[in-house]
C-alpha cells in the first residue's frame, strides 16, 4: 500500500497544476537510451576513479543539456553520494577533498598527503605500487596540482609546487600526464633537473614542445611522463584536446605495464572547477563534456574488460552554480552565488566489480575504503 500510495503522490505532483497557474511549458530532449551495465561482484583487478574537481549536479545537468539530454554518466548503474567537508571547514578545498579520497583521512584545508598533524599518510597509490601493481594518473591541470599531488605527495601545502615534483621520484608511478613542466625543469628551490632525474630512472619522458601524443610510440617496459604544458593547461575552449586521447593511451598502456597484477589509475578533469570559480558557464559546459567523453571511454573499456571498477565523483562543487527558468536547450540561464566552493554533496557513480558498495550517503573519506576492498588490499 505504501510503495502505491507513492507512485499516486508523485503522479499528482507531476501530472498536475492549480488550474489558476500558468505551467511552464516541457523542452523536449532526446530520450536517453541507457546502456544495460549489470553490477559484477566479487573482487576488481584494476581501479580507475576519475575527479571532475568542481563538478556539483548543476554542472552535470549543464552538460547533459546542451549535450541532448545524454551524458556517459548516464550509463552508471550504483550512484550515492558523499559528505565533502574538511577537518577544519565545512567547506573543503581539493587539497584536503583528493587527500581524503586518496588516504582516507579527513585533514585541513591545503594539505597535500598528510593528516591535521601534518604526518604523511600513506595513500591508495602508494599501496597499490606496493602489492606490485601498475599506477598512472591524469590531469587537465598541472600535474603537482592539489588533485593529483594528494595521491603521490606528502607536504604542509598545497603551494609547495617543486617540493611537490620532487616527491613524484619516490615513488614508482608508472605514468603520469599533465602540466607543470617548470617545476620539474627550471626549478628556483634548488638546482636540480627531474626532467633529467626522471630519465635517468629509466622513464621514457616526453612534451608537447617535441611531439605529439599520438607520435608516440609506448614502451611497456619503461615508465612513462608526458607533460601537456609549461605551466597550466589550456582549458579545452582554447584548444586543448589530449584527455581523450590520455584516457585511451594510459588505460591500455597500464594494463600492458602490469602483466596481470591489476592497476590503479586517477584521471582529473580539472578545469570544471576552474569555469566555477571563473562564474563562467561556458566554461563549465565545455570542460563538463570533455570529461564526460573520457568516462565514456573508460566505461567502454571496462565493460570490455570485466575487472576493472570504475569510480567517477568530485572534490567538491565550485561556484554555487545553478540553472534557473528560461534555461534552454539554446540559451542557458544561470546565477552563481560564489566563486568559491560550497559544501553541497556529491554525486559518486560507481561500475564494475566492488560498484554496489558506492551507493548511499557517506563520507568521502569511505571512497578510500571502498576501493582497498574491491582491491582487496
Amino acid at each position: 500500500m505504501r510503495k502505491i500510495f507513492v507512485i499516486f503522490s508523485l503522479l499528482f505532483i507531476f501530472g498536475c497544476h492549480p488550474k489558476n497557474e500558468k505551467s511552464t511549458p516541457i523542452v523536449k530532449l532526446a530520450a536517453t537510451s541507457a546502456t544495460p551495465n549489470p553490477v559484477r561482484h566479487g573482487k576488481a583487478k584494476n581501479v580507475i576513479l576519475m575527479i571532475g574537481d568542481g563538478m556539483g549536479v548543476s554542472q552535470i545537468t549543464a552538460g547533459m543539456i546542451k549535450n541532448n539530454n545524454r551524458l556517459n554518466l548516464e550509463r552508471f548503474p550504483i550512484v550515492g553520494l558523499h559528505k565533502s567537508h574538511s577537518s577544519d571547514n565545512l567547506i573543503t578545498d581539493s587539497a584536503a577533498g583528493a587527500t581524503a579520497f586518496s588516504a582516507g583521512v579527513k585533514t585541513y584545508n591545503g594539505a597535500i598527503g598528510v593528516d591535521p598533524r601534518k604526518k604523511p599518510v600513506k595513500t591508495i597509490l602508494e599501496e597499490c605500487e606496493e602489492k606490485g601493481m601498475a599506477t598512472g594518473m591524469v590531469s587537465t591541470s598541472t600535474i603537482v596540482h592539489a588533485t593529483p599531488a594528494s595521491f603521490i605527495a606528502h607536504q604542509p601545502s598545497r603551494k609547495m609546487y617543486e617540493e611537490i615534483a620532487a616527491d613524484f621520484l619516490k615513488t614508482e608511478i608508472d605514468l603520469f600526464i599533465g602540466g607543470g613542466k617548470k617545476y620539474f625543469d627550471r626549478r628556483e628551490t634548488d638546482e636540480r633537473d627531474l626532467y633529467k632525474e626522471l630519465e635517468d630512472k629509466g622513464y621514457y619522458v616526453s612534451d608537447y614542445f617535441k611531439e605529439n601524443m599520438s607520435a608516440i610510440k609506448f614502451d611497456p617496459n619503461k615508465n612513462f611522463a608526458y607533460f601537456t604544458a609549461d605551466d597550466d593547461p589550456l582549458p579545452v575552449a582554447s584548444g586543448r584536446d589530449y584527455l581523450y586521447g590520455a584516457t585511451r593511451v594510459s588505460t591500455g598502456f597500464l594494463n600492458a605495464r602490469s602483466k596481470g597484477k591489476g592497476y590503479f589509475l586517477m584521471i582529473e578533469g580539472a578545469q570544471i572547477d576552474w569555469g566555477g570559480h571563473a562564474n563562467d558557464a561556458n566554461y563549465i559546459i565545455s570542460e563538463m563534456l570533455d570529461f564526460d567523453k573520457s568516462v565514456g571511454a573508460v566505461l567502454d573499456w571496462a565493460e570490455k574488460d570485466g575487472e576493472t571498477l570504475v569510480i567517477v565523483t568530485a572534490d567538491h562543487e565550485t561556484g554555487g552554480f545553478s540553472i534557473n527558468l528560461g534555461t534552454t536547450q539554446d540559451t542557458m540561464v544561470t546565477e552563481f552565488t560564489t566563486d568559491y566552493h560550497t559544501a553541497e554533496m556529491i554525486p559518486v557513480f560507481a561500475y564494475g566489480p566492488g560498484s554496489e558498495n558506492f551507493s548511499g550517503i557517506y563520507e568521502n573519506t569511505a571512497i578510500y575504503g571502498k576501493i582497498k576492498k574491491a582491491l582487496g588490499l
